[in-house]
């Protein structure tokens, strides 16, 4: 349910092994393309796959797929973002104390109190 209606495919990925694939993804979370560059580069966004024993095949075939349908035929880049960025859970605490501080803390009576205490939200990090 929280899966686009349409979303993109490689069209060496056959629909059948796509769906067989969705279900190797935590919570059935299929690779979707996500944005493309005239330059052909692309971003696609994946869920680890629960079972570690069929993850190097799956992936290894996705991957190709992916491959095949790049214009200019380049490898796949991939980066494990849950190492280097904060998760939903970290943002929405962040938020959650930036909110408090805007309206608990008065700016203008506590302003190198009040900076250290935005900092320390890490609001600001998880934006830039």
């Amino acid at each position: 349910p929280s899966l686009p209606e349409y979303f993109v495919v490689p069209s060496s990925l056959a629909d059948q092994d796509l769906k067989l694939y969705s279900y190797s993804f935590i919570g059935r979370r299929m690779p979707l393309w996500s944005w493309n560059h005239p330059n052909g580069s692309a971003l696609v966004r994946m869920a680890n796959i629960k079972d570690v024993l069929q993850q190097r095949r799956i992936d290894q075939r996705i991957c190709n797929a992916i491959t095949r349908s790049h214009p200019l035929r380049s490898d796949v880049y991939k980066s494990d973002l849950d190492k280097c960025l904060p998760n939903i859970q970290e943002i929405q605490a962040a938020h959650n104390k930036l909110k408090q501080l805007c309206v608990n803390e008065p700016f203008e009576e506590t302003e190198e109190k009040w900076l250290s205490s935005l900092e320390n939200t890490h609001w600001l990090e998880y934006i830039r």
